[in-house]
């Protein structure tokens, strides 16, 4: 029988066995090596392990891209589990990039006890390779898009932290803006923020930018365009702490500022409402 074949069979066969035994030393190894690594995420996944050694024992027969293939349908099909657990990538992908060599060693194992040519067993071990260099790089894409939804998540509470509307006194209240702000940001308070303005029975808006630390010409057209909204709503809009460096993206921005009521601090701002 092709030898290749025969470790194939071997590793189908025995996926579940083997898959078992794989996790077993992947724990014991990383428990070794790292004492507070956390072990959970590892239980959950051996029965993905059993999987992926009986498509890695199918794969051994077949065309590398076809391979490949069939590899990269199986990991869309099964969930990425237990990311959270990991405070950051080097955490997540060392213990995975130590799985795969203990994944080689034991398919060398394999080949020995089938006695297997040593030419074969450089190919089997580069079919294999080659297949778990791709799931690796899968589940650096898992974890990048895990984080990238946390970041998300973590800039809407900041937006919604950061630029609240607050009422003063009857009729009037503050927009402070505060930090870097960027296309984001703007997009949460003309989605979110501006939206929610005509339903609190506000007469007078200042809107303060002493907190803003960086802005640019696009963004500030976007910033001073709420002005016009809201005087279309029936709603006067104070600008408050507006610095000279600000002043000057203003200007490059091609902005008027002769329509607008300007002031140096809210305090004054809230000195001129006549109501």
């Amino acid at each position: 029988m092709n030898e290749i074949l025969t470790v194939s069979e071997y590793l189908v066969k025995n996926a579940e066995s083997i898959g078992d035994e794989l996790t077993e030393r992947i724990l014991a190894e990383l428990n070794s090596i790292e004492k507070n690594i956390k072990l959970e995420p590892y239980l959950i996944n051996k029965n993905k392990n059993q999987q992926l050694i009986a498509i890695l024992g199918d794969a051994l027969t077949k065309p590398r891209a076809l391979a490949e293939e069939q590899l990269v349908s199986w990991i869309k099909e099964v969930k990425e589990e237990g990311i959270a657990d990991f405070y950051s990538f080097s955490a997540y992908i060392k213990p995975n990039v130590k799985s795969k060599s203990i994944f080689l060693e034991y398919i060398n194992e394999v080949c020995l006890k089938l006695k297997i040519s040593a030419e074969n067993i450089v190919n089997i071990n580069n079919q294999v390779s080659h297949l778990i260099d791709v799931w690796l790089v899968d589940k650096m894409y898992a974890y990048e898009g895990f984080k990238d939804q946390m970041m998300r998540e973590h800039q809407k509470a900041i937006n919604e932290l950061s630029a609240p509307i607050v009422p003063i006194q009857s009729g009037v209240a503050v927009l402070p803006l505060v930090g870097a702000i960027d296309y984001i940001r703007v997009q949460h308070l003309l989605s979110y923020v501006l939206p929610t303005i005509p339903n609190m029975n506000i007469d007078v808006l200042i809107i303060d930018f002493s907190g803003i630390l960086t802005i640019d010409e696009e963004i500030a057209q976007h910033i001073f365009a709420i002005h016009n909204v809201l005087q279309l709503l029936g709603i006067k809009v104070l600008f408050t702490g507006i610095r000279p460096n600000l002043s000057m993206v203003i200007v490059k921005a091609g902005i008027d500022f002769s329509s607008f009521q300007t002031f140096g601090s809210v305090k004054q701002a809230i000195e001129s409402v006549k109501l």
